[in-house]
């Protein structure tokens, strides 16, 4: 199981505080650093920029909105990635949600299933540099793009749900979760993505877990931070359902938090519930975010050979 890193500094740091926590990751060890659509920096443009200055660690977005993208502009804009860093990207992307898409973009959120499926069906041919004239429903691609030196990244999808896990796993190359926890992984997830992977002659998809970590001695303390502070996500229905699901309050139960020891037991669950990643999210203080960064980046060679 590999050990990616959220870099906080993408919450509207200077890029040069950005490149830092970056390269910190890498000499830190962590397989990948991995930045997000939040408010403030597009995050493929950040990460054509910091892959130019970091070069020892591979890069993802997690995760990117596909309905104010069109996939001809995506493509372009994720094979640049790929040409600026070597081919280090791993493109995860997903349709955000019903207040964002519709309040902030004022488009439509109907059927995101169906939309991410007629998306990824001319976005992936896009990647590998061929030719599509795609007419469905949501989506009309026409045309091409071509970047020299740039190759298919992988292509990872936000899902929580079966349609949507039908979609990453027949269309994709595997998913990124949020809140799910080894439960959820073991008894819906990996299970659906086989399914439909299989059944599509795909090989077997990745699962990376976004997981929220803090190294501390309060770890009550550290719940009640995530709650604070990421409330609004036990509202929107596709993470209510996974806490749910769970038997959990809201976001801060899902967190796993408590000395080394202790995290490094739970986060061994998700590798046991079939996660082929970790992406750690740091919570918490300060100090605490900073000694949770640090130690998994300790553990990391030995959750990878776990």
């Amino acid at each position: 199981m590999r050990v990616g890193l959220w870099i906080e500094g993408q919450l509207g740091a200077p890029v040069e505080e950005v490149v830092r926590q970056v390269s910190a990751a890498a000499e830190a060890g962590y397989a990948r650093a991995w930045i997000g659509e939040v408010g403030s920096w597009d995050p493929l443009t950040l990460l054509a920029v910091v892959g130019r200055h970091v070069r020892e660690i591979e890069v993802g977005t997690a995760i990117v909105r596909t309905y104010p993208r069109h996939p001809l502009a995506l493509a372009a804009q994720a094979l640049t990635v790929q040409a600026a860093t070597g081919n280090r990207l791993v493109l995860g992307l997903g349709p955000s949600h019903a207040p964002i898409i519709e309040n902030e973009y004022g488009q439509s959120f109907s059927a995101p299933g169906r939309n991410m499926r007629e998306y990824l069906s001319a976005l992936t041919p896009l990647l590998r540099g061929e030719s599509v004239a795609y007419h469905g429903e949501s989506w009309t691609a026409v045309g091409g793009i071509g970047v020299a030196g740039a190759d298919a990244p992988p292509v990872l999808v936000s899902a929580l749900g079966p349609v949507m896990l039908r979609v990453a796993g027949e269309l994709a190359d595997g998913t990124i979760t949020a809140w799910a926890g080894p439960p959820t992984i073991d008894d819906m997830v990996r299970p659906a993505l086989e399914r439909a992977a299989a059944g599509a002659g795909r090989r077997s998809p990745a699962v990376v877990a976004s997981v929220c970590v803090c190294v501390t001695a309060d770890p009550d303390g550290a719940r009640r931070w995530v709650n604070e502070t990421f409330g609004r996500a036990g509202e929107l229905p596709s993470y209510r359902a996974v806490l749910d699901r769970e038997g959990l309050a809201g976001p801060g139960d899902a967190v796993v938090a408590g000395d080394e020891t202790a995290v490094e037991r739970g986060l061994r669950r998700f590798a046991d519930a079939g996660a082929t990643e970790i992406l750690v999210i740091p919570v918490g203080t300060a100090q605490e975010k900073t000694r949770t960064v640090q130690t998994l980046g300790s553990l990391a060679p030995s959750l990878h050979a776990g």
